[in-house]
Order: structure tokens, then C-alpha cells, then sequence
């Protein structure tokens, strides 16, 4: 990274410049020479480049591999970047400011590799020119409810960040279609709002962004036109990976708290970031309350979405929960590893007039150093008791709906999907 000081840019690349090894752990991502960034000559007083090699250690090629690099504090004068491959090949890219300090603190592109190959690109810093806009593959919203509009998937108040006290009556229905959502073009997720905060699926018939024109209310016109809908029933149970405490026995919800904030952190154009802030969380009477910021982060062209959960003091001696909901009849995957799936079909609402039965494949990865038990599956959950010896755990979650197109139909196909997109994008 770098800074801008009487109109010069300092060329202390080692200073300025750092990699992330994203916790996507998606591919090995290998810098050229000592860092993997070489600064070269500025083209002016408001440029830098530097170059970053990239390589997919998998054994298949490679669509969309995410990749980050991660930028400090001093780079307060970054405005823009480019990147590009080969002599002029311009790759869509997004800076972000993950602390809304008004500091980019990354920088984001996806990378196509075949299997055992690698690519250099060019990454270009500009300190005066505005951020270039690209196509976006990905789309973030949240809504408060106009009343004055009667189409469920026409409303408009947009906010970016809403916060409610813990003793609010029912934030549930504050927002919207009940909390934030987002989307590539292979997934759709809303979280409620509530001490649940459960994630809720959309399910797509072709990949393409939608929640734009549903807001997750599809209309019979819309079903018509081949546009999907809400696909799960979730209750009480984990959804698709909500993160709960836990107390001994079974999953505890997110209660009580002093607030619970849903904020949007990036809308794209190449991943949405969105946040959900527990201040003063409760998890046990006789431990410290804690603060604890759960970071989901989507990339285009990927059914998977990454979970970072952040903890403001030390949490060693606290056990929570996570893991995918008990879907009726479903059929159970483990491969005792961190990898947990089911394929089942329900009802997603109440409403038989306007919903059909929806067959859908769920999956989540947790690191195995994060795990404390795996547990028998109940009625509502198949459930993983997990703890971190820091401030910080991470985990996957993934979801297929039979409607798709593109997809997967059958537990057998779904489950080994799975096992290779752990082979060769989780595990690389």
C-alpha cells in the first residue's frame, strides 16, 4: 500500500504492501519474489503498480477463484484500482472498506486458472482517479416497508445499517422481508433479524441475480417467467449455518443483548460483505457478556458463503453452535471432517395455495480446530458444538435447490459435489 505525501507516493513496497491469505483458503495464493509484490516504476505522482502472481494448486480448472489482498492503514489516498493480465487485459476488481473508516483496507478479483497453472497480474493504484465501475455478479439490500406500496416486491425505503435495542418487541418485522439479503448468481440468503438470526434460502430455475426485482416475494408473474423463491422453512432450527450458543444440551439463541445491528459493508460489483453485530450477548449467566460481529461474505459465481465471527475479548471458555437444519426425510452426509450435508425435501411455508414442496441440498464446513463435538442428529438440526482459542472462527456454508437448472437432483450427486468442492477449493 501506499501513501500520498506532498503529492508523492512512497515506494516502500514492503511497508505498503501485504497479501491476505483470505480464510476462503480457496487456492494457495503465491507472491512473486519476497512478498509477492514487486513495486514497479510510477507512471506518475498518483500511481503505483505492483504485480501478484496467482495459482490454482487444485487438479480441475477453475472459475472465479477468489482473490484478496489485503491493504494497511497508510493507504488512506487509494481511490481506485485496475488490474490487468497479459499486456492490457482488464480484470473487474473492488476495493473495500471493511472498518467503514473510509480507508480501503482490501482488494478483490476473481481469478479463471486451469488445474496446475498460475497467472501474473498487474495491479495498478491511482490516488485521483474515481473507483471505475463494473458489471455487478453480486447484490446486497435492505428495505424498510413503504406503506404506501402493495406489491411485496416493490418496495423502496433502502437502508444500509439498522440497529435495535435487545428489548425491542419484535424487530422481526422491522425490516422488510425480515433482514438483510444477498446473492450471486447461484444463491439467494436472507438473516432474520431476531435473536434466530437464521439464514433463510432463495432458490434459483437459472443463474442470474433476481432479488432486485423478488425482494424475495416472487410474484405469479414472476413464477411464470422462471424466477425462483423461498425454498426453506427454517423455525427455530439452524437454517443454513446460523451461529448460536450453546449450553450444554442444545443450541441457545443470540439473547439477551444491549442491541442487534444488520449493516451492509459492500455491495459489490465481485462480493457483497454484510455484517450482523450482537453487542453485550449474554451466552451464559455466570460468564462476561461479549460483543460478537459475524461477517458473511458472498462471491460471484459461487453457491458458498464465507462466515468470520469476531469476538471483542477472549471466548476460550465459552462453547457455541452452528450447523444445517433437519430437513424433513432428508438423507445425512459426514465425512467426520468438518464437512456436513443433508438432501431433503418440505414445504417452505404454511401458505399450500402459492408454495409447492422444495427439495433442497445443504452443506457446511467448519475447520476441524474449531470443533468441540459433532452431534447425533434431532428432529430440528444436524448440529456441531464448536469454540475458538482466539477472537476469531470461520466456517462455509452451501445450499443447492432442485429447481436449478444448472444444479444437482439426487443426494448422491449432491454429496459428491461436495466432496470435491472441499478437495479442491476448500482445501487447496
Amino acid at each position: 500500500m501506499f501513501i500520498c505525501v506532498k503529492n508523492k507516493l512512497s515506494l516502500e513496497v514492503f511497508e505498503y504492501f501485504c497479501v491476505s491469505l483470505k480464510q476462503t483458503n480457496m487456492i494457495k495464493r503465491t507472491l512473486l519474489m519476497a512478498f509477492a509484490a514487486i513495486i514497479t516504476t510510477t507512471v506518475s505522482a498518483q500511481t503505483a503498480e505492483i504485480t501478484h502472481e496467482v495459482k490454482n494448486t487444485s487438479s480441475v480448472d477453475r472459475t472465479d477463484i477468489p482473490v484478496v489482498i489485503k491493504l494497511k492503514k497508510d493507504g488512506a489516498a487509494i481511490r481506485s484500482a485496475r488490474v490487468t493480465l497479459g499486456l492490457d487485459n482488464e480484470i473487474p476488481c473492488q476495493l473495500d472498506d471493511l472498518d467503514q473508516d473510509g480507508t480501503f483496507d482490501e482488494l478483490c478479483f476473481l481469478a479463471d486458472l486451469r488445474a496446475q497453472t498460475g497467472a501474473v497480474y498487474k495491479i495498478t493504484f491511482n490516488t485521483c482517479d474515481a473507483p471505475i465501475e463494473y458489471p455487478a455478479r453480486v447484490y446486497a439490500e435492505m428495505l424498510l416497508r413503504n406503506d404506501k406500496v402493495k406489491e411485496k416486491n416493490k418496495h423502496d425505503n433502502f437502508i444500509e445499517s439498522i440497529t435495535a435495542r435487545g428489548d425491542c418487541a419484535n424487530s422481526y418485522n422491522i425490516q422488510h422481508h425480515h433482514g438483510v439479503d444477498f446473492e450471486s448468481e447461484l444463491n439467494g440468503i436472507r438473516i432474520y433479524f431476531d435473536k434466530r438470526q437464521t439464514l433463510d434460502l432463495y432458490g434459483k430455475f437459472h443463474k442470474r441475480l433476481e432479488l432486485k426485482e423478488t425482494q424475495f416475494y416472487t410474484s405469479k408473474e414472476q413464477k411464470a417467467q422462471g424466477y425462483g423463491d423461498d425454498v426453506l422453512w427454517v423455525g427455530n432450527t439452524f437454517g443454513l449455518g446460523a451461529f448460536r450458543g450453546w449450553d450444554g444440551q442444545q443450541p441457545t439463541m443470540i439473547d439477551p443483548v444491549s442491541s442487534r445491528t444488520q449493516r451492509i459493508i459492500s455491495y459489490g460489483p465481485l462480493r457483497t460483505i454484510v455484517e450482523v453485530i450482537d453487542k453485550n450477548w449474554k451466552p451464559y449467566a455466570d460468564k462476561p457478556a461479549i460483543t460478537m460481529t459475524i461477517r458473511y461474505t458472498q462471491y460471484a459465481g459461487s453457491r458458498s458463503t464465507d462466515v468470520d465471527v469476531f469476538f471483542d475479548k477472549d471466548v476460550k471458555d465459552y462453547l457455541f453452535s452452528t450447523g444445517i437444519i433437519n430437513v424433513k426425510e432428508s438423507v445425512e452426509f459426514s465425512d467426520k471432517k468438518g464437512l456436513r450435508a443433508c438432501w431433503g425435501t418440505d414445504w417452505p411455508s404454511s401458505d399450500h395455495e402459492n408454495f409447492k414442496p422444495e427439495t433442497v441440498g445443504l452443506g457446511i464446513y467448519i475447520p476441524q480446530k474449531y470443533i468441540k463435538s459433532e452431534e447425533p442428529v434431532n428432529k430440528d438440526n444436524y448440529a456441531f458444538v464448536v469454540g475458538t482459542d482466539d477472537r476469531h472462527l470461520s466456517y462455509k456454508v452451501i445450499y443447492c435447490s432442485d429447481n436449478e437448472t444448472f444444479g444437482y437432483h439426487s443426494a448422491d450427486a449432491w454429496f459428491d459435489f461436495l466432496k470435491q468442492w472441499k478437495q479442491n477449493e476448500v482445501d487447496n
